[in-house]
Order: structure tokens, then sequence, then C-alpha cells
């Protein structure tokens, strides 16, 4: 069912602003975990349920159109999602296909849900709840995802109590790598920033950083041959999703995806999907490990950012040259747009 939407009573966004970030795509689970039950998950402060339907994956408001009990409290019994106040039942599309009480009577669409575009891609499912025009956007790219030879990892989810544009501001900067994460991979002696570059695109900005800072995990036993420079490629895909690809020794590469779904304002759900071509032989559990020990590092800076929001306007705080992600980030959303997010 097909509706015009409004943000929800309790919006954390200003409202302009949720209108627009309602265009874009937004991942809101692990496809992994996405079944015949019932899901719920929360995207721009709405409450969603999520479920498999046959080879459909249905994203719809999480509210049954009888009597408004959250679906996600309900169950599955194979062919659909049962509400567990009076047994309604609702399958592929949203469409409620059983009324326990009118079993022979004519189901109105009213009973249908309120669903939104929803496509699994990269191991993850993704929602678009209002596209603009009825046009749904291209889902943002992420380098060697289906390439032969790299292997598919999706990391857990990661919770931050933070704006998903300080996160992903946070993944974009190449300053903090020797104070931050000097316990997971970086030096802390080698503090300082090569002059880079971003080149603006049709969906955002990509940024080349070249460095002598190692990728590798500290422990390993990996070293760089020396004089090795490193690559760290960059690409935007605003509003709030991410890719860097890292060129290591040895044509190896390592992409990570930093997809900040903005759960609220002050909310975010962090998914990373990685394709990479060497190391495949270390078990996944080790590199959900890591992984996790790196975004643990960024998640103490992001939660503790003032302001909350991320300001647009660039004179409201001072910037320095490594700073040329940050402030073609900034500038992108504000070109879209974008104003100060939150509701104050």
């Amino acid at each position: 069912m097909k509706v015009t939407l409004n943000p929800p009573a309790n919006c954390s966004f200003a409202s302009d602003d949720w209108y627009r970030l309602a265009r874009y795509w937004h991942p809101v689970a692990l496809a992994a975990e996405v079944g015949p039950a019932p899901m719920s998950v929360t995207l721009l402060d709405e409450p969603l349920v999520v479920y498999r339907a046959g080879d459909d994956i249905v994203a719809a408001r999480d509210i049954c159109p009888h009597r408004g009990v959250p679906l996600s409290m309900g169950s599955s019994d194979g062919q659909g999602i049962v509400c567990p106040y009076h047994g309604l039942r609702f399958g592929e599309g949203g469409r409620c296909n059983r009324v326990p009480a009118s079993p022979d009577l004519p189901i109105p669409p009213k009973l249908n849900l309120l669903t939104f575009a929803a496509r699994e891609q990269y191991g993850l499912v993704w929602v678009c709840m209002d596209p603009p025009d009825g046009i749904l956007p291209a889902l943002p790219l992420m380098p060697h995802w289906d390439d032969d030879g790299f292997q598919q990892i999706v990391c857990p989810s990661f919770h931050i109590a933070g704006f998903a544009g300080r996160q992903i501001e946070g993944f974009l900067d190449v300053a903090h790598f020797a104070w931050v994460h000097t316990d997971t991979f970086a030096d802390p002696n080698n503090q300082q920033v090569p002059d880079y570059q971003t080149l603006e695109t049709p969906y955002g900005f990509n940024a080349d950083y070249v460095s002598s800072m190692s990728n590798f995990a500290h422990g390993s036993g990996c070293q760089a041959p020396e004089g090795f420079t490193w690559l760290r490629h960059f690409e935007m895909h605003l509003p709030f999703t991410a890719t860097l690809t890292i060129h290591f020794p040895d044509e190896g590469r390592l992409v990570i995806m930093n997809a900040a779904s903005p759960v609220s304002a002050r909310k975010t759900c962090l998914f990373v999907p990685i394709a990479r071509n060497f190391d495949l032989h270390i078990p996944l559990e080790e590199v959900h490990a890591f992984n996790r020990r790196v975004f643990e590092e960024d998640r103490v800076m992001v939660e503790s950012q003032r302001p909350e929001h991320l300001p647009l306007d660039l004179t409201l705080e001072a910037h320095i040259p490594a700073d040329r992600s940050s402030i073609a980030y900034r500038r992108g959303l504000k070109r879209l747009g974008f104003g100060a997010f939150f509701l104050v």
C-alpha cells in the first residue's frame, strides 16, 4: 500500500532532512539474519518489520493495520507473518492473505501493509522509504565484491550512540590513524599526512591517499617491503555510505564498506561488508574480532564529539589540510540540501 509519508511522531530529524534521507537506500539488517519470522528494525525513527515471503523480502511499517499491534511481536506460519492479536497474516508484498475471523470474505486492500522498497546486496538488506518520483536510486557500489578470487565477508552490525554523518566522516579521515588506531594497525610515530586531493563524482566524491602508514594488523607478522607506499582509495556515496579500497603488497586488495544506517539522528547501526583477495585462510571469527576492535576505537571518538550533529557550515569549526575529505563530505551534504539534521 502506497501512501504519502510523513516523519514519525517521535522523529529526531529536522523535517526537511528526514524527507531527503528517505529518498536514499539505507541498510537495515544482515541478509543472513532475515528469514520468514518477523524481524524488528528501525530506520529514520520509523519502526519496521522485515521478513522473507518466498523469494520476496518485505520491509513494512511495523504495525498491523487492523488494531495497531507491532507485527514484530508475531510469528511465521510458513505462508507469511501472523499478527499475535487477531491472527491476520501477511505474505508477499505485505498483502494480507488470511483473516481468521472472516475466512470466507474478500480481504479489503486497506488491510495490506505499508511497504517500502527492499533489496538484498553485499550481504545486507537495504530499504528505500520514499524514492523521488517513485524512481529508485542506484545502490552504492562496492569494488571487487563480485570479482573472482575475492572473499565476501559480512561483519556483525555495530551500534553507535552517535550520528551517522559523524561516523562516516571519521571513516574518511586519515589524520586520526596515528592517534586512534595504534592498538590495531597504525604507527603512533607516523603522524604526518601527505597531501591528497578529492574528486567530485555524480554520487559524492573520491579520494586517493598515498602514505607509508601500514595497514597490516599488529601481531600479524606481516610487513610491507622497504619503501612500499600504501594507496587508500575512498569512494563516498552520499549521504552515509563509503568504501575504502586498500592496496596491499603483491596485488592484495582489501575493500571495506562503511554503511552507516541512521536509526535516529543520535543512533547509528553500522554495517560493514568486506571483500579481499588475500589471507583467505584466516577464520571469519578472527576477521570479525579484529574489525570490531577497530570499530571500537572509532566509536569512542564518534560518541564523544560535540556538537552531536555534523556542522555543514564550515565556519563553525577549524580545519587543517588533512581535512580535505571531511570538507568535501560536508560540502556534498550541503549541496544536496541537507541542513542541521537534528531537531533542537
